[in-house]
């Protein structure tokens, strides 16, 4: 397993270093469209695009340029590949860190040059170091809702156009919505909506980020501007995303959907205020939410940690969910490197075919800490199960395809796989994880041998990719 480990290591190392030499020749990211199935996203060329996100929310806002160097450079190395951030999100229209305003005297109509030469500088970083930016172009829980509508339909129009034409040619993702509900504001939303496709000709794909425990389904899921639907399935311990993705992926018409927010890493458990005794999620949460999520059928999946969305420092105000440690330091927790081996999952088996099915789990799926997922190739080549508790798990063998079935243990907590053997693929089988119990978690990685696969999470460098 150590040599595994250290493969997967010197390949990500390789992967961040070839994609900058490549995108340092090319200048430009590929955009991006929904696959031809409705359920994955792909680039213009037809390869998959696993959007493996983070919230930096106040990255336009609160970092400097050198330090959007230093967050954005850790979130490429980390595999990331969209960073989800908000234009203005905070009162009195975004007061950046260098004093600029997003609008001359708060006007939307008319958006300040000063301003919006950061949101391009950090835009441009991204770009450079391969990554796609889930723009947010002003966050609905302080400018734009039922209470507060802060932009008129005309305003939402005027600036989503100006901001399609600006980044027309940029590897942006637009993120409508911000925290709140559509109910009431629809207008606004489908007026921005046709400013910014107005603007960038319809070149970028377009979301809406809702409240938690809320689906962009809910208000926009029949609007033909809505590329696929995000959820926010909230902060909390008994987070069951995979209900939520479910539900979303039987829609018609069919749209790809993922988890947009789900529990931050090291933030209080139902957002209470923190206090001594109030439990905060951890690593292992956030790897559950991903892998339950991923498995029901997303087309990828957000990370958060507490202290980075917020980019805190101490002497900064914070919520009432507090936070603790510096957001540079934040950066490298646990389960923000643990995100990679998602990705690098799913990217080692075909990715369009991917779809789930419970149905191969042979007795009770459970549900919340003790979860089962799975999902499988539609041609039956392989199979992931996730098992957050490393209980055994009786498997339907008839599912895969093939005569002789070549298992692995996956480790979600550093990416190595280990060969359990190879199987007739004949009636059911239990399998047991090399360990159980709380926060024991593992993928069981089922092959039609005669595919020949690489090891689970093995994958090519970005740039080397077709």
């Amino acid at each position: 397993m150590r040599s595994a480990n250290l493969t997967l290591l010197m390949a990500a190392s390789m992967a961040t270093l070839v994609s900058g030499m490549a995108l340092s020749q090319t200048g430009k990211l590929p955009t991006l469209r929904v696959a031809e199935n409705k359920r994955f996203l792909v680039t213009s060329n037809g390869a998959p695009f696993f959007y493996l996100g983070d919230t930096g929310w106040f990255l336009f806002e609160r970092l400097k340029c050198e330090e959007v160097d230093l967050y954005l450079q850790d979130r490429a190395s980390k595999r990331f590949t969209v960073i989800q951030a908000v234009v203005v999100f905070s009162g009195g229209f975004g007061l950046n860190a260098y004093g600029h305003r997003a609008f001359i005297d708060n006007d939307p109509s008319k958006p300040n040059e000063a301003f919006f030469q950061h949101v391009d500088y950090v835009i441009n970083k991204a770009e450079s170091l391969g990554l796609y930016v889930g723009v947010l172009p002003a966050w609905a829980g302080s400018y734009i809702r039922n209470d507060r509508q802060v932009f008129s339909k005309s305003d939402a129009y005027s600036y989503g156009k100006f901001l399609g034409n600006r980044y027309r040619n940029k590897p942006i993702i637009w993120v409508l919505g911000g925290d709140w509900p559509g109910e009431g504001v629809e207008d606004i939303w489908k007026s921005m909506a046709e400013g910014l496709m107005e603007g960038d000709g319809g070149t970028h794909l377009i979301t809406y980020h809702p409240r938690g425990g809320q689906t962009s389904s809910t208000w926009f899921h029949n609007e033909a501007w809505l590329d696929f639907n995000m959820i926010q399935s909230g902060h909390s311990i008994e987070n069951r995303n995979y209900d939520k993705i479910a539900a979303d992926y039987g829609l018609e018409p069919v749209k790809p959907v993922l988890d947009g927010e789900p529990g931050y890493e090291n933030i209080t458990n139902g957002l209470k205020e923190a206090a001594p005794g109030v439990p905060k999620l951890n690593a292992f949460h956030v790897r559950r939410y991903a892998y339950c999520g991923v498995f029901a059928g997303a087309a990828g999946h957000t990370y958060g940690c507490n202290e980075v969305y917020q980019f805190w420092v101490p002497g900064l105000k914070t919520s009432r969910w507090g936070a603790e440690i510096p957001w540079r330091e934040a950066i490298n927790l646990p389960g923000a490197s643990q995100m990679q081996y998602v990705r690098n999952l799913v990217e080692s088996r075909p990715m369009l075919v991917r779809i789930p099915d419970q149905s191969i789990i042979a007795g009770d799926a459970m549900k919340t800490g003790e979860r089962i997922q799975a999902t499988r190739g539609s041609d039956g080549s392989y199979a992931f199960i996730y098992i957050s508790s490393g209980k055994p798990v009786n498997v339907h063998m008839e599912k895969i395809s093939g005569q002789v079935v070549k298992a692995h243990w996956y480790d979600p907590r550093n990416g190595s796989s280990e060969l359990i053997g190879e199987f007739p693929n004949t009636g059911t089988h239990e399998f047991t994880p090399p360990s159980s119990g709380p926060e024991k978690d593992w993928v069981l990685v089922l092959d039609d041998a005669a595919k020949d696969f690489p090891v689970p999470g093995s994958f090519e460098p970005d740039a080397m990719r077709k």
